[in-house]
């Protein structure tokens, strides 16, 4: 269990800094080999379906390990269980390079998800006990900017570096960034004192407290997932030069609406702002089912940077402040099964649709997610008051 909360003063401490760069530093990696997997895969010689399944695997496997780390990162120092997921991330890395056939790939994909279940939900239980409870869910923006940072530039810096060397040194670069993570998350100063035995318990493995930020967090992902037919459907429509600005647009754009999104949750509360931000994705999708020019879809990429890309940090600090701080590990875990549940059913459901109706049909039925969403937070106003209120 954690010690008393210690009040920090101000956002950017030493602490919440370190954190930071090793999040960063996790995801970069992460953004990286999943980009270059599916290639990599392909040059083996493997069809679609095979392609798919590799794909897939690290989403299952993570879903499933991430209900056995909930009462592992409430029992243990969540330092050294960030330290140990980035070790088993460069195992999975350095696997891939030297992997020559899918059953061996898959093997080290399912310890990539494990590693993942671990680090992600393992950093955002400590984070919060860096941050001032004035300033949480700003702090909890600053914070998802790592992510954001990283998934908007990764990509891109994995496939370049295909080009410039090979798969094998790509993916030990990699691994590079996962020991960099490592090495971070262990000069961490981590305030923890162990009170309790490993139990497992449904009380342990789901915050139950959590559930109403981690559904609409499964809504909203489900949603923005759509976006993976982004590129088919602007050749459709006729746009294909600088199509990739859609997805710096929104990168950039999340830079300044995260924090200012955060700030206004902290002094107006969650409702108010997120309703109406919620929103916004349902007015991009509008668009970008209008849009035959590449000024639409940067228009929608705007619009939807205010929607959950802003939304989804202030899920996550609402999922933290629902439970005491021995109990984070839970929460945290909670919160990205909801993440991780919404990135595989979002996609199935979207073809579904392009497939039966058309492209411009998926993009208007897929506003009904942030819609549910949206009403998700009305309907259960009173509870989200609540939990913000007995914040401690």
């Amino acid at each position: 269990m954690l010690n008393d909360r210690r009040e920090p003063t101000s956002i950017l401490n030493r602490s919440f800094i370190t954190l930071f760069f090793a999040n960063m530093a996790f995801n970069m990696g992460q953004f990286m080999s999943n980009a270059l997997l599916p290639v990599y895969v392909d040059s083996l010689g493997a069809p679609a379906a095979v392609i798919g399944l590799v794909v897939s695997t690290f989403g299952f496997a993570a879903i499933l390990f991430r209900f056995v780390s909930s009462p592992i990162m409430d029992t243990y120092n969540r330092k050294y269980i960030v330290a140990f997921a980035s070790l088993l991330m460069v195992i999975a890395f350095f696997g891939f390079g030297i992997s020559k056939s899918i059953p061996v790939l898959i093997a080290f994909r399912l310890i990539q998800g494990c590693g993942t279940a671990f680090g992600n939900a393992c950093c955002l239980a400590m984070v919060a006990n860096m941050l001032p409870k004035d300033k949480y869910t700003t702090g909890i923006g600053y914070y998802s900017l790592a992510q954001a940072i990283s998934q908007a530039i990764g990509p891109s810096i994995g496939l370049w570096l295909v080009g410039l060397v090979d798969y094998q040194m790509t993916f030990a670069i990699n691994a590079g960034f996962m020991l960099i993570a490592a090495v971070m998350a262990l000069l961490l100063k981590y305030d923890f004192t162990r009170t309790k035995k490993l139990k497992l318990s449904f009380q342990n493995l789901i915050a139950k407290e959590a559930i109403i930020p981690s559904v609409v967090s499964f809504l909203l992902i489900a949603g923005t997932t759509v976006t993976s037919f982004l590129i088919v459907f602007a050749a459709g429509q006729g746009v294909t030069k600088n199509i990739g600005l859609y997805y710096t647009v929104s990168a950039v754009t999340m830079l300044v609406t995260r924090p200012l999104v955060g700030k206004l949750v902290d002094k107006a509360g969650l409702i108010r702002v997120c309703v109406p931000a919620l929103l916004c994705n349902v007015a991009s999708f509008i668009v970008i089912s209008f849009s035959t020019n590449l000024w639409g879809f940067l228009i929608a990429s705007f619009i939807a940077a205010f929607g959950s890309g802003a939304c989804l940090p202030a899920m996550q600090a609402l999922c933290m402040k629902s439970v005491p701080g021995e109990r984070r590990g839970a929460a945290s875990s909670t919160n990205f099964i909801g993440l991780d549940l919404g990135g595989l059913v979002g996609p199935s459901i979207a073809g579904v649709v392009a497939q039966s109706f058309g492209y411009v049909t998926m993009w208007r039925v897929m506003v009904i997610p942030f819609i549910l969403s949206a009403l998700t937070l009305v309907i259960f106003r009173r509870r989200v008051v609540e939990i913000e209120e007995n914040f401690v």
